[in-house]
């Protein structure tokens, strides 16, 4: 004879395979295909107008917010670019500065709340335990809805295509799926796919990209370098460490050469995602703009 049905435990049954296909959903790859899906540029032609200033905002997780110090100094400096690129967190700094937002707002945009209001940790992911879709969010929701091509200011996110980690440019579309993009770090937020290709943490290939503003026809390219400076490395630290700042900085060198002017911030060489250092790291980089505007200023002028 059959077993007589049971209504809860078919309703418990139904649940769990609800909450099982939810989860695995949650842990597929991420692919953009809307309308509004940043188009990959692997080559730039130069701006019209072409840009006089361009400042360059380098990766660097922890270490952007001395981004936010340098702003803040070229602002009062009455030194305003006129074309922002940017590099994983320099590209969320770099796009909200293009939004119309000044350092102050940034910076008190950036000390509000902790990590976990822009991460979302995926644990079972098994290829970066960060989704990054809050990041998206957050950065949409923060501009209005504007796409990278509506700011007021202009701006150019750099990303990596993960399967050849060659660099990629993005100048229109959705500016969430394209700072989400660039600052997706292998290993730890997941890769982000845009039209059925795979990128990833543009520190993968461009760090600090002054070939993209040179490429875009600017006049006179400012640099900010916040990444570890060559030798800095504990003599203690593993063997992948040195070797990963090793080749940070073979990518980082041929690039910061070809700027007119380098602000490189001295900053602590461990990292975290601390209030306390992200304080730190705003201090060193106003600190070390405001010792070298003078020379700036100089450089600034005899371009002109």
């Amino acid at each position: 004879m059959p077993r007589p049905i049971d209504i809860d435990e078919s309703r418990r049954r139904l649940l769990s395979l609800a909450g099982l296909t939810a989860l695995l959903s949650g842990c597929a790859a991420f692919d953009y295909r809307e309308p509004d899906a940043p188009g990959a540029l692997t080559q730039l032609q130069p701006m019209q107008p072409k840009p006089q200033v361009a400042l360059v905002l380098g990766s660097g997780g922890p270490r952007g917010y001395a981004h936010i110090g340098v702003l803040r100094v070229l602002e009062e400096a009455g030194i305003e670019p006129d074309l922002v690129v940017g590099s994983s967190v320099g590209a969320l700094i770099g796009v909200f500065w293009a939004s119309g937002l000044d350092a102050e707002q940034i910076d008190e945009r950036s000390m509000q709340g902790g990590p976990l209001t822009l991460f979302d940790p995926n644990p079972f992911a098994d290829r970066g335990w960060i989704r990054g879709q809050k990041l998206q969010d957050y950065v949409n929701d923060s501009l209005g809805g504007r796409r990278l091509e509506d700011l007021p200011r202009r701006v150019i996110v750099v990303a990596t295509r993960r399967d050849d980690k060659q660099p990629r440019f993005f100048a229109n579309g959705n500016p969430g799926v394209a700072v989400r993009a660039s600052g997706a770090m292998p290993g730890i937020i997941s890769p982000v796919g845009i039209d059925g290709v795979e990128y990833e943490d543009a520190d993968e290939s461009l760090p600090v990209a002054v070939s993209v503003a040179r490429s875009a026809g600017a006049g006179f390219v400012i640099a900010v370098d916040v990444s570890a400076r060559a030798g800095s490395t504990p003599a203690d630290a593993p063997a992948s460490m040195r070797l990963r700042d090793q080749r940070r900085r073979a990518r980082i060198e041929p690039e910061v050469a070809r700027a007119d002017f380098l602000i490189h911030p001295d900053l602590p060489y461990w990292a975290g995602p601390r209030r306390s250092y992200f304080i730190e790291s705003r201090a060193a980089g106003e600190a070390t703009a405001r010792e070298r505007l003078p020379a700036l200023r100089a450089r600034v002028a005899s371009a002109q």
